[in-house]
């Protein structure tokens, strides 16, 4: 069944149930992230209203026209759960640009939220297209769509869609403190599969939880490949594409300021089971190695949470945190996924990466 909107949003249009569609602005952010209930607006150092359209699941291409006719602008659009689709994008005065990207929705409502600098959104047309493929993810906090209270934490599944298509839109399943072995125990799999169908992508990053001695843990050559094989041949039963990305490094420098590999043999392991399995393999291990080398040990922090304290008002206390990312530290992993799969020639899903990705924010 196709569903559409098209409409100019105005920001003094109230959300109304009876009209679908409107802007409002949540009590609080959230801090809760299995709750899932974060509005896009409150991704923004300085929180936005929200625009909230009421449409039934599945996905969605969303064509934006920015510009104004009075002044130049710079939009940033987010979507969902802090979904970056559109980054600083500018217009001069008078310009108006077409902006399209899919969106996936599987709570009954589509979310977006106007930013930056100077934004400026003279329309909205939404349309269900069952054509759009969906790019399926299951990781761990790394991955995750961090909730709006924690902000900038960011997880790279909340960038991808920056680098994609509006062929493919991004279902994130990913979980804070998950392994391999946790995220089948709780069913998180098999909810994916409930979900997915042929054609589909699976993009499966763990090792971070695995390492650690606890029920959640693995071992690298024996249950860890054991419990990835699942999710290959998972997805392969639904005729869908499994993908492997190994772990990207944690910002830990050896006296050479060379990174030091905190994984141990996961990578190795996961890079033989691909290779077993005949399943492309995205080695964004690697390709995060050498990016972090070439930043160094200072610069790098820009990749990863460290803040000063009362520098962001969700982080009162600061943080120093070298596994886990800023918002434009998201974006840069994203960024390297993107090119590992083009690296690897994952097709058709390479098709779907853009071509024209700018250069790197942090460099």
């Amino acid at each position: 069944m196709e569903f559409g909107y098209s409409f100019v949003p105005k920001i003094e249009n109230k959300y109304d149930k009876e009209k679908w569609h409107g802007f409002s602005v949540p009590p609080n952010p959230s801090r809760y992230e299995d709750l899932r209930d974060s509005w896009p607006g409150d991704y923004f150092l300085t929180p936005v209203p929200t625009l909230l359209m009421d449409v039934p699941n599945g996905n969605y291409k969303v064509t934006l026209t920015l510009g104004s006719p009075d002044q130049a602008a710079i939009t940033t659009v987010k979507e969902g759960l802090g979904h970056l689709k559109l980054y600083e994008v500018r217009t001069e005065t008078g310009e108006s640009l077409t902006k399209t990207f899919a969106v996936h929705i599987d709570d009954g409502q589509l979310k977006l939220a106007f930013g930056g600098i100077a934004p400026s959104v003279q329309h909205v047309e939404v349309k269900r297209m069952m054509s759009i493929l969906t790019m399926f993810l299951a990781s761990d906090s790394t991955v995750t769509d961090q909730p709006s209270g924690q902000f900038p934490y960011s997880g790279w599944g909340q960038m991808i869609g920056l680098f994609l298509d509006e062929g493919i839109a991004v279902a994130n399943h990913a979980r804070s403190g998950r392994s391999s072995k946790s995220f089948i125990a709780e069913s998180r799999l098999n909810r994916i599969a409930k979900k997915m169908y042929k054609g589909n992508y699976l993009l499966v990053q763990f090792a971070h939880n695995d390492e650690k001695d606890n029920v959640g843990g693995t071992k690298p050559f024996t249950t860890y490949q054991d419990y990835l094989k699942r999710y290959i041949n998972l997805a392969r039963e639904i005729e869908a594409h499994p993908i492997l990305v190994a772990p990207m490094h944690r910002r830990f420098f050896e006296e050479n300021c060379s990174i030091k590999n905190t994984h141990g043999d996961y990578i190795e392991a996961m890079r033989q089971l691909a290779q077993q399995e005949k399943v492309p393999f995205v080695d964004l291990a690697a390709l995060s190695k050498v990016y972090f080398e070439e930043l160094g040990i200072e610069r790098s922090k820009e990749v990863f949470l460290w803040a000063e304290p009362g520098q962001y008002k969700n982080l009162p206390e600061g943080a120093q945190d070298n596994t886990h990312f800023s918002e434009s530290g998201a974006i840069e992993i994203a960024r390297l996924v993107a090119k590992g799969i083009l690296e690897a020639r994952v097709e058709p899903l390479s098709s779907h990466i853009l071509k024209d990705m700018e250069s790197p924010l942090i460099r």
